[in-house]
């Protein structure tokens, strides 16, 4: 432990000699604009979001012409990360960051045309399931091989110049623009069956089995409105946040960090794309491997053997006291400190939250709101350098920080 106190000293003593000299620095990465409309407004707010910080910027880019694949953009280096599904081929060039949200498959039809079953949805049907290869449009193939359709007893379209019979797509739930759009008030949606029967060896469950990265999901009644009186059972695939495997592991690091911070914002405003984060996010099941930089953060905020086995170190502590004492005194202090120092966040976070009132000027406003920002910097920067714990208070501060900002926004609105 002296050791490890020692090196800790010198590489602040480092960081004091070298940062006047070399100053902060900006590391840029560009992002791959996404296709869908949902999924280009999450892509704008994660850049505005992450602007707010110093150290990292994503910019926008669009897709190179001539190119349909994010990932054949990411392969050539025309960008360093881009949205894709959890369902494509491995690349070992391609990588996973994080897990952003949902998308569901939509199995859509004409009102007027009945269907009980995928086959009868299917049979005789012209299908629109997206671009040649895309997930629906393989997804689409493997119904039709396991359903045994003849050849031509199901019209496979790649365009949709006309209207077809059924649309098959996979897209995020998004409310506002399906309850918004006159064209969708003539469709209906169909369900693989009842949420009672995911389990039982339903369609659901044997897509699932066919493409173990799929899950069963269910849309609520009413999701859309009166367009979905009863709940529609279907699938669903991760959409990732995927970059180049070349991509440094310190950026990547700091990019798995900043979207750990700004999911709560990120998702405030369109709730149903939230998800949580699977504890076991390391060994989930990613059609690319994690990237080593998002690892690194994974393998980081493991809980030390203290933190699992507290119980039993609390019932052998009187016996083990003779031995590791100093230990337990120096990790003690070590945690103090770090505690010490967050407290002294929140306080100050108070005290910027006190001072504005609804009579507060923009002027006041526009200093309280740079003082918090200022605060945020400073503790992720020392949750970095592992001066600050991310802890649960870590996590209090965040949405302090991230709720007074918006109320001081909101009073200045």
């Amino acid at each position: 432990m002296s050791e490890t106190i020692k090196k800790i000293a010198g590489a602040a003593l480092l960081a004091l000699v070298v940062a006047p000299v070399f100053g902060q620095t900006t590391t840029e990465v560009d992002l791959i604009m996404p296709q869908l409309a949902v999924d280009r407004v999450i892509a704008e707010r994660i850049v505005e979001l992450v602007d707010e910080t110093e150290g990292i910027r994503i910019n926008l880019v669009d897709l190179p012409e001539g190119m349909d694949s994010v990932l054949d953009a990411l392969d050539a280096g025309y960008a360093d990360l881009a949205f894709a599904p959890n369902s494509g081929t491995f690349r070992e060039s391609i990588t996973t960051v994080i897990p952003l949200y949902p998308s569901v498959l939509h199995v859509v039809t004409r009102k007027d045309r009945a269907a009980t079953s995928m086959e009868e949805l299917l049979s005789g049907a012209t299908v629109y399931a997206g671009p040649r290869n895309s997930t629906p449009w393989l997804l689409v193939n493997q119904m039709a091989e396991v359903l045994e359709f003849e050849p031509g007893q199901m019209k496979l379209i790649e365009t949709r110049d006309s209207l077809p019979d059924v649309a098959i797509v996979y897209a995020p739930i998004d409310r506002e623009r399906v309850m918004n759009d006159r064209m969708m008030q003539n469709i209906k949606w169909f369900s693989f069956g009842t949420p009672d029967e995911i389990g039982k060896g339903s369609a659901v469950d044997l897509a699932v089995l066919l493409n173990p990265r799929l899950r069963p999901f269910v849309i609520p009644a009413g999701t859309f409105g009166k367009l979905t009186p009863n709940p529609i059972v279907t699938v669903a695939v991760d959409n990732l946040l995927v970059a180049r495997e070349d991509l440094d592991i310190s950026v990547v690091y700091d990019i798995f960090a900043e979207m750990l911070r700004v999911r709560p914002a990120l998702f405030s405003s369109r709730p149903e794309l939230f998800q949580p984060l699977d504890d076991k996010l390391a060994n989930a099941n990613f059609a690319y491997s994690l990237h080593a930089g998002a690892l690194a953060y994974l393998k980081r905020d493991e809980p030390t053997l203290i933190e699992r086995y507290s119980g039993v170190a609390e019932v052998l502590v009187t016996v083990l006291i003779a031995l590791i004492s100093g230990l337990v005194a120096v990790v003690n202090i070590f945690r103090i400190r770090r505690k010490n120092r967050l407290d002294g966040f929140l306080v100050d976070v108070i005290e910027i939250r006190n001072t504005i009132s609804k009579d507060s000027s923009e002027r006041e406003r526009a200093e309280a709101m740079e003082k918090v920002h200022a605060l945020q910097d400073r503790a992720f920067e020392l949750l970095v350098d592992e001066k600050l714990a991310a802890d649960d208070s870590f996590r209090i501060f965040t949405e302090l920080s991230n709720d007074t900002i918006s109320r001081i926004s909101e009073r200045g609105a």
